[in-house]
């Protein structure tokens, strides 16, 4: 494997069809010290999905984010 001068490199095809990687996704990449190796592994965002049984509107977001922010900046 050829690093670019970007960096870049190419994963081989037979490893991107062994783990279903496709154009566009995103790879989460490590460094392993000990071993001095580089690990990357596929990211895929897992959505949570929450049923209110009500709609929501935008006031509805702004004061959740505030009382989000709120909350964490007490945290810190």
């Amino acid at each position: 494997m050829k690093v670019t001068r970007n960096f870049q490199v190419t994963i081989p095809s037979e490893i991107r069809n062994k783990l279903n990687i496709k154009e566009g996704e995103f790879l989460d990449v490590s460094l392993d010290e000990k071993e001095e190796v580089i690990i990357a592994r596929p990211y895929r965002r897992r959505w949570t999905t929450v049923k209110l049984n009500r709609r929501i509107d935008q006031e509805d977001i702004d004061r959740a984010t505030k009382e989000a922010i709120d909350y964490v900046s007490l945290l810190c």
